[in-house]
C-alpha cells in the first residue's frame, strides 16, 4: 500500500458517500475500487462496510422527523435487522475466500439490477401513497422478512436498502417518506452489527478504514450539494453503468 492507493481508496469513499446521500448505491463504487487496489474480496467487502457506515448517519438525520412519526412497533424491528446483519457478517466470515470470489460478480450484478429497478419500485410505492387506507402489519412476518433482508445486507450490503423498501411495501406500508426513513434506520442498524463483527474478527483492512471513513463522511455532507446539482438521474445512471461494467468484466475474467 502507498499514498496513491490510499488516495484512490479515499476518492472512491468520497464518491460513495456523495452517491449514498443522493441515490444510494455507493458500495458499488467503493467495493470494486478496493478489489482493484488488490485487497482480497472478503476483506474488501468488510472494509467497505466499516468505512462507509459513518456516512449513513447523515441519512438518519435527514429523516429524523419522519422516523419520529413512525409506529414505535416498526422501530423495534431494528432488533431483527441487527440480528440479521450480524448473522450475515458471520456467514461471510465462514465463507471460503475461493467461493466468495466466484460469487462476487453475481452479487455485484444482482445489486446493480436492484439499483436499476429502484426508481420504478419507488414510483409504484408513491402511487400507493395516494390511495386511502392503511394495512395492518403482522409483526412476526415483518420481523422474519426484514431479518432475511438484513442477512443479505450483512453479507454483502449493496442493494439491501431497496430490498427493505420493497419489503415494507409488501408488508402494507404506504407512506414513502416514512418507509425511506425506516429503511435508512434499518440499514444503519444491520450495517453497524456487520461492522462490529468484521472489526472483532479482524476481517477489515485497517490502513484503508479510517481514511475512507473520513472521506465518505465528507463526501456525504460536502459533495451532496454537487451531486444534487448534477441530478439524481445522472448519479443513478453513473452508478448503474459502473455496476454493470464491473460485473461484466469480472464475469468474463471468471469464465
Amino acid at each position: 500500500m502507498d499514498l496513491g492507493h490510499v488516495s484512490a481508496a479515499c476518492a472512491a469513499a468520497f464518491l460513495a458517500g456523495a452517491i449514498n446521500s443522493v441515490a444510494g448505491g455507493g458500495t458499488l463504487v467503493s467495493f470494486p475500487t478496493l478489489l482493484w487496489l488488490g485487497v482480497p474480496s472478503i476483506p474488501a467487502n468488510a472494509t467497505s462496510t466499516v468505512a462507509i457506515w459513518p456516512g449513513s448517519l447523515g441519512s438518519i438525520w435527514g429523516f429524523r422527523r419522519e422516523l419520529a412519526q413512525v409506529d414505535p412497533k416498526m422501530r423495534t424491528l431494528a432488533i431483527a435487522c441487527m440480528a440479521g446483519g450480524g448473522a450475515g457478517a458471520l456467514l461471510l466470515r465462514i465463507t471460503p475466500a475461493s467461493l466468495f470470489d466466484r460469487l462476487v460478480p453475481f452479487l455485484i450484478l444482482f445489486a446493480t439490477i436492484l439499483f436499476t429497478v429502484q426508481a420504478p419500485i419507488q414510483a409504484r410505492l408513491r402511487e400507493r401513497t395516494k390511495r386511502p387506507g392503511t394495512a395492518e402489519i403482522w409483526m412476526p412476518r415483518a420481523a422474519a422478512l426484514l431479518f432475511l433482508m438484513a442477512v443479505y445486507g450483512g453479507y454483502f450490503g449493496a442493494g439491501a436498502s431497496i430490498m427493505m423498501l420493497s419489503a415494507l411495501g409488501i408488508l402494507g406500508m404506504t407512506d414513502i417518506l416514512k418507509m425511506s426513513a425506516l429503511t435508512s434506520f434499518y440499514a444503519l442498524c444491520f450495517n453497524a452489527m456487520a461492522a462490529l463483527v468484521f472489526i472483532s474478527a479482524g476481517m477489515d483492512y485497517w490502513p484503508y478504514v479510517l481514511p475512507m471513513a473520513i472521506a465518505a463522511t465528507i463526501g456525504g455532507y460536502g459533495a451532496a450539494g454537487v451531486a444534487r446539482r448534477i441530478g439524481r438521474s445522472a448519479v443513478r445512471r453513473f452508478v448503474i453503468a459502473v455496476g454493470f461494467t464491473i460485473s461484466v468484466v469480472m464475469l468474463v475474467r471468471a469464465f
